[in-house]
This record gives structure tokens, sequence and C-alpha cells, in this order.
């Protein structure tokens, strides 16, 4: 095996740069050394690399933490897979040991948030050497073995997809009700696809046309430009005055608006994460209307469930998934998704 590799390498102040980096090596009993297949550009990454940071990561890291890959070797503890077999990566595994993943919030690990930073998980790509690259060591826990028949590039944003089924089941929709999600990016669209499945009529706020077609095409009700029309106008329209049953925000700072958009006695699930935002929303609003406030975490043992959606094709990813790339074209995918002109960017390190 080579010894030396490309990675697109975090070198702080907004900087990625594409470097000569080791090839990873097997260290511990329980190792799994990958060949990257494919790996998700999230708006965690575009976060990262702004400037100021929205989002913190350490200096001289290689990026990417959504990704799958091709077992190319194991430690000799290793029971869950063998050479040869495709997986997903839940890169913020639960331990399975400490008492937040007893208590049965994997999401919470106290393992997983032992990053440099507190308050943060400690995941690949992001505080310790991540996927884009050739090649990547993780932990066996992190893996699921998966059918072969997944695409790759369906195959790399699992993660994303397990950490929309949690916020489906956290907004619990029933048949006939009207959600609004609030953004119409790779997840928005993700959870526009699982509403719609569950029998839920789906209004859609996106200002972007593309994405505002796209949430169309996979079955969204009624999409809404929120720079040339009153969100709240559109919704009290369509549900006779009364607003939304479920209220999703997909986006990050937009909780006061999700407030004025559901029904008395309604859910708003809070799933966009900026840590910048800071909405101003006066607490009798939520009093007045019994609203149940939930926010959503990573994923919470939703990824079972993904997989299994994933092999039975039964969602739109390749609406999701726009366009990928080979890894000399990451900074290039990068403009892309900030200009807009894409959705879900799936870099492929082994073309």
């Amino acid at each position: 095996m080579i010894d030396t590799m490309i990675g697109a390498v975090f070198k702080g102040q907004g900087r990625l740069v594409l470097e000569a980096r080791p090839v990873p090596r097997i260290r511990g009993p329980h190792d799994v050394l990958l060949a990257v297949k494919g790996v998700g550009i999230c708006g965690t990454d575009l976060h990262i690399l702004e400037v100021p940071p929205r989002h913190p990561a350490s200096v001289d890291v290689i990026m990417g933490h959504e990704f799958c890959g091709e077992v190319v070797e194991v430690g000799s503890e290793v029971t869950n897979c063998r050479p040869g077999d495709p997986v997903a990566v839940d890169q913020n595994a639960g331990c399975g040991h400490c008492m937040e993943c007893r208590r049965g919030y994997p999401n919470a690990c106290e393992t997983v948030f032992s990053a440099p930073v507190p308050g943060f998980a400690n995941t690949p790509g992001i505080f310790w050497d991540g996927a884009l690259a050739r090649y990547i060591v993780v932990p066996d826990y992190m893996l699921y073995k998966v059918p072969a028949t997944i695409p790759w590039r369906h195959l790399a944003i699992t993660e994303t997809l397990a950490c929309a089924i949690n916020a489906l089941r956290k907004a619990n929709p029933r048949a006939g009700e009207t959600a609004v999600v609030l953004g119409a990016g790779p997840v928005g669209l993700l959870l526009i696809a699982l509403l719609k499945h569950s029998g839920t009529r789906v209004i859609v706020t996106e200002v972007s046309p593309q994405r505002g077609a796209v949430a169309r095409k996979i079955g969204a009700d009624l999409v809404v430009d929120p720079m040339a029309t009153d969100p709240k106008d559109a919704v009290w329209s369509a549900t006779g005055g009364k607003g939304a049953d479920i209220t999703i925000e997909a986006v990050g700072p937009l909780f006061d608006q999700c407030v004025a958009l559901t029904r008395f006695g309604g859910r708003v699930v809070l799933f966009g994460h900026d840590e910048l935002a800071r909405p101003q929303v006066p607490p009798a609003a939520i009093v007045r209307k019994e609203l149940q406030i939930v926010g959503v975490f990573l994923a919470q043992y939703t990824f079972v469930p993904a997989i299994a959606l994933l092999e039975q094709g039964v969602l739109p990813m390749d609406d999701v998934v726009s366009h990928v790339m080979p890894l000399d074209r990451v900074l290039e995918a990068h403009r892309m998704m900030r200009a807009g002109q894409a959705l879900k960017i799936v870099i492929d390190p082994s073309n």
C-alpha cells in the first residue's frame, strides 16, 4: 500500500489546503482502516471555514466528517466487519458505557463530548483527522456493515439522513397534519421526503429558486420565497388562519419565525445549528400557544432505519446529492456550495 496520500487540511482562518500526509495505520485491536469512497460536504464544514468561524475546529486536521468506505484492514479484536465490506460511518457514535449512553442519549455521550472545545463533539474531520483523503482509521464501533447495493454517493450521507430521522421522530407527524420546513437545503429536502411519507402536507420556505424547484419535485405542496412573500401570510392562508401543526427549523437563526408560524399546541423542532444565532423570542409567545419546543442534535439510534431506507431506495437521494466530485476539486466544491450552485456535494477521494 502507498505510504502517503493527499488530504484536504484545515489551516485556520478560512483556509483549506491540499497537502501530502502519511497514510494512517492500525494501532489498536479495535481499529479499522477504510478506503474512503465518499465524503459529504456539510454546512458545518462551511461554518468552520468562515471568518470568524461559526463552528470550532482544530487546525491542521484533515477535514471531512460525513463519509463511508470499504474496509481494508481490521485490528485483532474487530468482529463487526472484515476486509472488503462496505460500511456506513457514525462519526459520533456513543461509547455505550457512560451514564448518558445508558440513559438513552448516545448523542450526549461523554466520550463523544471530549473535544478540545467544551460542549462540542470530538468528531473526525473537525477535531481529529477526517475522511477528505484516500484512507482513514476509525474505531470499529462507528461502523455499520451495509448492503453492497447502496450507491456510495448515497451512503456517504447516511449520517445526515439519520439526523433527519431523529428530527422526524421528535416532530411526531400524524397523517393529515401540516408541517412547515424552513430551508430546502440537503437536510430540509430529506425532511420534506420523510414528512410526505408520513402523510403530512408540507409547506417549505426557501430563498433559492433552484432549491425551491427541487422541493416541489420531491413533493412539497407549497414553496414560499420569504423574500417575496411573508411566510406567515402564506402559512395562515394555507391553514385557514390556524398555523402549522409542525414547524422545523433547518437553517439556524429562524426560531422566532418558527414560533410565529406554529398553531396553538403545535410542535417546533430546531435542527439548524448556528452558534452565532441570537433570535428574540418573547417567552409569552410560547406560553400563549402552549408550544412544544424541541431541539435535535446528531443521530439517536437512527442509523439502522436510515440504512434500511437507503436500501429500499424510497427517498429521492439523487435530488439531494447534486454533484460527485474528485478530491482535487474540493475547493471548487466549497465555492459552489457557498454560491448556492449545488445542494449536497459528495467528494470521492478514490477518484
